[in-house]
């Protein structure tokens, strides 16, 4: 077989980051928000033992930045996603959902409060910054919706505060969970933040100059010798572990926050509308139909195969989001769309696939709770 030739284009642009990823040995890329981003260098094992015992630093470039600015910014944000904008200070972040009027999820990003008049929304694999410009021009708010020239690396695990201590000094190394800080590292302008991908303890350093990729590369791999840290990508076992949800693969336009169990991430009690809203009281109203669940299965079963069916009592109630083994668990974790009637805990349920039926018993998401301070 002759090698495949990848032609980044305006289409599928690569990071600042990707000369090094290629020499720090990645083995396999995928495309997020139209960039190639890194998933895998060492293998998903050998960056989860880093990630849960040591330090890793990830390229998530591909995290693009839609950025909401002027007058309206708080009035605009706060139309497009499920949280109360107005409660949030200068230097915070909140967990949020983009909805479409249906109450269907369109983007689940992190929102960023830089100030009165400047929000940032941190998105999952989608357009949702043209979304913005149109309920922005529809809606005739004095705002601009943009993206800047924002570029995020992740660094996680138990040792990463001793790598952002080296970097970047206490007082940011002590941020509290989803607090964040606008800084300088030799003139080049940077946030850190209290943020990740991975449910473990760990940071994002978001770049604001793309020329500087190598530059902060280089910096923070120079302190993280010290810690041994490694090159990695988002970890697929550590997520399913700690309950944290893929867009496009656990949700997507069909599904809503509550059927996921995210009901405390849509403030149903602010006076303020948002698109969706009424679709989201009338749900929560009368109740979803199917919900998210976790599941267990005592084999090490192929973690890429998703929407398999899944059955309870011989009659097929839902399918497979999500899998992968965990190892310091011994079991094969992930999650499962269920009826509502059969989603509770301890629910004994069947995954149907190519290699035969696997038996398994639903619990509680997360599996291990996320590492948040």
């Amino acid at each position: 077989m002759k090698p495949l030739h990848f032609s980044p284009s305006p289409r599928t642009r690569l990071s600042p980051y990707f000369e090094r990823t290629v020499e720090a040995g990645v083995t396999s890329v995928t495309v997020y928000n139209h960039m190639v981003l890194p998933s895998a260098y060492s293998g998903p094992r050998a960056e989860y033992d880093a990630l849960i015992n040591g330090v890793a630093i990830w390229d998530v470039a591909g995290e693009r930045q839609v950025e909401i600015t002027g007058p309206d910014a708080e009035r605009l944000t706060q139309y497009l996603c499920t949280r109360d904008v107005s409660r949030m200070q200068p230097g915070q972040g909140r967990y949020t959902f983009i909805c479409n009027y249906d109450g269907g999820i369109l983007n689940d990003p992190v929102l960023l409060k830089l100030s009165d008049n400047q929000f940032w929304l941190s998105l999952a694999d989608n357009d949702i910054g043209l979304w913005a410009q149109a309920i922005c021009k529809e809606g005739g708010y004095d705002a601009t919706v943009q993206e800047p020239d924002v570029s995020p690396m992740q660094v996680q695990g138990p040792k990463s505060i001793e790598l952002i201590r080296t970097v970047f000094g206490d007082e940011i190394a002590e941020l509290k969970y989803f607090r964040f800080v606008e800084t300088e590292l030799d003139g080049v302008p940077l946030v850190v933040s209290r943020t990740g991908w991975s449910g473990e303890f760990g940071y994002e350093v978001w770049l604001r100059d793309h020329s500087k990729g190598v530059w902060l590369w280089d910096r923070l791999f120079d302190a993280g010798a010290a810690h041994d840290a490694i090159p990695g990508a988002p970890n697929q076992i550590r997520r399913i572990e700690g309950g944290i949800l893929s867009y496009g693969t656990d949700m997507d336009p069909s599904v809503n926050p509550f059927e996921l169990g995210f009901d405390r991430i849509v403030d149903l009690e602010t006076a303020d509308d948002f698109v969706g809203r009424a679709a989201l009281e009338a749900i929560k109203a009368r109740g979803v139909e199917r919900r998210l669940s976790g599941v267990r299965f005592a084999e090490e079963l192929a973690g890429t195969a998703t929407h398999l069916d899944v059955s309870v009592q011989g009659q097929v109630a839902g399918h497979l989001t999500s899998m992968a083994w965990s190892p310091r668990l011994n079991a094969t974790l992930g999650f499962v769309m269920l009826s509502a009637a059969h989603s509770s805990p301890g629910t004994e349920v069947v995954l149907h696939t190519n290699d035969g039926d696997f038996a398994g018993v639903t619990e509680p998401i997360p599996f291990v709770e996320p590492i948040k301070t």
